[in-house]
């Protein structure tokens, strides 16, 4: 019997819904003679073949192009059978149901193939070691790509732009180790390798490696995930109006009455590459003064405001002489600062500066802006503060990989250890023992990037994240 990571698997390749082309896709072992008996003739290695898939009854059911890659020259490092045949769903699942009997009748048996999970043809090219973790994540990366720099981004990783940085800090890592267990091991001999090597010297040079590496992760993790956009403010302010100005098209409803928006209403945009999820809330005001479903409404909106990755709190510039409004301002500013997270940015934003003379209305440089969402006055300041306000450096655009949180908080834990490192050198004499365990540390960090160190766990959990036939 063989095994789940042994057995044969079968999965459609291409996404859901009708086209000219759909691919089936099958990877396993010895996979050459039902190839062959499948389509009714020998299989040459990567050539394309246009062949007839018959059904039980021996009558046409697609004719396809059948491409057979003998391992370890395929994409899982398995043989490999792709049929390419129509697009449509239906004939599609008809290839697949017709695969799995043919394996299971005798004409050519193929033991246990199975559907494929998602992901699962990535991970055996992972454990094939066709690629590694960092690179093998790029591929759903790539798949998922939001923006062209996302695109480029990811194909940075896919090639081991960020496996190569990362195995050169193992290197150097280990290659201290190697002084430090010297020490330890051997100190009958008087002989100080960490000094006469400057492993200070090489450890500092490390922790900014690291450090440098890190702030590209995070560069990274925000070109694949880009940033939560939330729009707040009392009803009328101008909220849908910014929304339509920086989506570039009538996304929201606008009139003059107050509590139109009801709902949460969410757009993605692109800032010089960057994947803005821009979302608009309903007007928050006393909630004793509105409806039923205003009041549902102004929940949606405070949840939305508690999860952004940066708030924009709208202002009606037209409206700051009335007393009314700028009390009830006050005390919403006063709510926004106890729900957001405290490291949220927020962002003031006097809207309707076309209505007014914005040098009567002076407002603080550091974190509120003029605008006219109807004009599109400041909407470029306003977008290089949302870049600016979530880290983003465009001198990074051209050397940036795709990157995860999990990427990042890794680095992170690297640099506590390294610089813990740092600190037991400083000791008289070093406290070597506790270098050695913080060094060990820090490289088996650097091994759960790419995957030279796993657990199953972290395994299922990243490639479930994939979509079916990848």
């Amino acid at each position: 019997m063989l095994s789940e990571r042994d057995a044969p698997i079968i999965a459609i390749a291409t996404p859901a819904g009708k086209g000219a082309v759909g691919v089936v896709r099958i990877s396993g072992k010895d996979l050459h003679a039902y190839a062959n008996a499948l389509c009714a003739q020998v299989l040459q290695p990567r050539h394309a073949h246009l062949v007839w898939i018959k059904d039980a009854e021996g009558l046409n059911l697609d004719q396809v192009l059948a491409l057979y890659f003998p391992a370890p020259n395929s994409y899982t490092g398995e043989d490999v059978l792709e049929l390419q045949g129509h697009g449509g769903p239906v004939v599609l699942a008809m290839l697949v149901e017709r695969c799995m009997a043919f394996a299971a009748s005798g004409a050519a048996p193929l033991q246990g193939l199975r559907r494929a999970m998602p992901g699962e043809f990535t991970q055996r090219a992972f454990l094939n070691h066709k690629m590694d973790l960092a690179q093998a994540e790029a591929v759903s990366d790539l798949i998922d790509a939001q923006t062209q720099l996302a695109v480029r981004g990811a194909n940075r990783s896919l090639v081991g732009s960020f496996s190569v940085e990362v195995d050169k800090l193992q290197a150097r890592l280990l290659h201290i180790r190697m002084l430090v267990e010297a020490c330890l091991d051997f100190p009958e001999e008087d002989i100080d390798f960490v000094e006469k090597a400057d492993v200070a010297s090489q450890l500092r040079a490390i922790v900014a490696e690291v450090q440098k590496l890190a702030e590209q992760a995070r560069q990274g993790a925000l070109l694949r995930d880009g940033m939560k956009l939330v729009i707040a403010g009392q009803p009328n302010a101008g909220k849908s109006s910014l929304l339509n100005a920086l989506t570039g098209q009538d996304t929201a409803i606008v009139t003059s009455i107050p509590g139109t928006t009801r709902d949460v209403l969410t757009q993605t945009i692109s800032i010089e590459g960057i994947p803005v999820h821009v979302v608009d809330t309903a007007g928050l005001r006393d909630a004793q003064s509105a409806d039923e479903v205003e009041k549902i409404g102004m929940s949606r909106a405070w949840s939305q405001v508690e999860d952004a990755d940066v708030v924009l709190l709208v202002y009606d510039l037209s409206r700051m002489q009335d007393t009314h409004y700028v009390h009830a301002q006050s005390l919403l500013n006063r709510q926004i600062q106890q729900k957001k997270f405290n490291n949220t940015p927020l962002l003031h934003v006097f809207n309707k500066s076309d209505l007014v003379d914005t040098q009567e209305y002076p407002v603080p440089e550091d974190n509120a802006i003029c605008i006219s969402a109807k004009t599109a006055q400041g909407l470029d300041a306003l977008k290089a503060f949302l870049l600016k306000s979530v880290g983003w450096k465009a001198n990074f655009q051209e050397g940036v990989f795709s990157a995860r949180d999990r990427h990042v908080q890794a680095l992170d834990v690297v640099k506590t250890h390294t610089d813990n490192a740092l600190t037991h050198l400083k000791h008289h004499p070093p406290a070597l023992d506790l270098l050695a365990e913080d060094l060990r540390c820090a490289q088996q960090q650097l091994s759960l990037l790419t995957g030279a160190m796993n657990a199953d766990d972290l395994l299922g959990h990243i490639f479930s994240k994939f979509c079916i036939g990848k």
